[in-house]
């Protein structure tokens, strides 16, 4: 493998050479998903926090940023990060904020902020200003809330107001545009008014995309003294009396989405490739990713810490239902060129509403390489591909297609990444750590 400057971060492009093997161990930096929700929940609750193994990324910084300017104290020491919680509250409550593309931020500072109430901003990068979050804030605005959109209806830029929101009753909310929707109501409702007296029933009115990120909050949630209940599938309750407070110290488990890049290289590249922070008792969805490399024949093992993944049988190909698992299926999409036979994921809708339009995006890039496939609204079929071409990949601003098609430089022709920088967003050390495990 090689670069054309030192610094990938300032790389405009990134040639990969061709890699013939996989072999190694990798670090995986800490979940995204996780720190974000907790980095909120240690700010809200009584107490001091002190997280270990949080990641250090764009998505997260912008975290930090919002917290700080809200009021709350934010200290690094090394590898450690101690978050001085308010008590259910920020002490400014007036703020202009920017959270570039990081939907793990402005979703939840959203709802929690308005649920608060006071003078505040939220505005992104300009894809943000294309995300929806009409679902949450309709289901906001039903206990009292008061949001404005500040462009366009259904979209950030957003103004909240000094309402608030009041607990009890039941909120409606749709769950099949997003999963973060609903798991950034459930985090705010314990701010609402009256919360110490009166429960709040949450009700899907639509099928729940990615349940097993909502079962991240509700997890979360408890680590922190909020025991939500789901009487059934389709509700959820945040009892009367319901408050944050500090569990001392909480350690972020490495993330399941990153593992999924060097599982699928060791697998198509011989491996074994082990990743540690990450073991089969982990709470992300995620992790059901190398169960599906095992259904497709590889050879994954499991640790409480680790997972590690080599060449077994021939890869089968197949139809995949990926729901539940919608940012490592990209990685299946690159896996699905070294099958035996074609690999179609399917209930992949929520692609089209990422930091790109994945599924357009994917097929774009796909066909680059010298792919046949093909796409719907929400499913993508790949056919095996048995040359590859060199291919210059343009990433669309989106960290999770840059690590994906890095993986077709096991295919034998090598890659060049386009803006290979994206990556900050999430694992700043991606390419360092594919690098560390290939051998030309």
């Amino acid at each position: 493998m090689s670069v054309d400057a030192p610094d990938v971060g300032a790389c405009i492009r990134l040639e990969l050479a061709p890699i013939a093997r996989a072999e190694g161990v990798v670090a995986l930096p800490g979940s995204k998903s996780i720190s974000n929700r907790i980095l909120l929940l240690a700010a809200l609750a009584e107490g001091a926090t002190t997280l270990a193994g949080l990641l250090d990324a764009d998505d997260t910084a912008r975290m930090v940023e919002a917290l700080r300017t809200l009021g709350i104290d934010v200290a690094f020491t090394g590898d450690r990060c101690r978050v001085q919680g308010a008590g259910g509250t920020f002490p400014q409550r007036s703020a202009a904020l920017f959270l570039g593309n990081a939907g793990t931020a402005v979703r939840p500072l959203t709802a929690a902020l308005a649920m608060l109430g006071g003078d505040f901003r939220i505005a992104g990068v300009p894809r943000m200003h294309e995300r929806p979050i009409g679902d949450l804030v309709d289901a906001l605005r039903h206990p009292g809330c008061d949001i404005r959109y500040l462009g366009n209806a259904g979209y950030p830029p957003l103004a909240l107001g000094p309402a608030g929101g009041r607990a009890g009753g039941r909120i409606p909310i749709r769950g099949d545009v997003s999963s973060q929707f609903l798991s950034a109501l459930l985090m705010a409702l314990p701010l609402a008014r009256g919360a110490a007296e009166e429960a709040t029933s949450v009700a899907l009115t639509t099928t729940l995309i990615s349940r097993p990120y909502v079962e991240i909050t509700m997890r979360l949630m408890r680590r922190f003294g909020v025991d939500v209940a789901a009487p059934d599938s389709s509700t959820f309750v945040v009892p009367a009396g319901a408050h944050y407070r500090s569990p001392g110290r909480v350690h972020v488990e490495g993330d399941a989405s990153a593992a999924s890049y060097f599982l699928a290289a060791g697998v198509i590249g011989g491996g074994p490739v082990r990743v540690t922070g990450v073991g089969r008792d982990s709470i992300q969805g995620d992790i059901a990713f190398a169960d599906v490399l095992a259904s497709q024949g590889a050879d994954i093992r499991f640790g409480d810490d680790w997972i590690e993944a080599r060449r077994g049988a021939p890869l089968r190909g197949g139809t995949i239902d990926c729901m539940m698992i919608p940012d490592a299926a990209m990685t299946l999409a690159i896996v699905a060129l070294f099958a035996q036979a074609p690999l179609r994921l399917v209930n992949i809708g929520s692609w089209r509403v990422k930091e790109t339009d994945r599924i357009a995006a994917m097929a774009n890039e796909l066909a680059k390489l010298g792919a046949t496939l093909a796409a719907g609204n929400d499913w993508l079929e790949v056919s095996p591909l048995a040359t590859f071409r060199h291919a210059a990949i343009d990433t669309y601003d989106d960290h999770r297609m840059a690590m994906c098609f890095a993986l077709a430089a096991l295919g034998g022709a090598g890659v060049t990444i386009n803006d290979p920088g994206c990556v900050r967003k999430t694992f700043p050390g991606y390419f360092e750590a594919l690098r560390s495990i290939a051998t030309p």
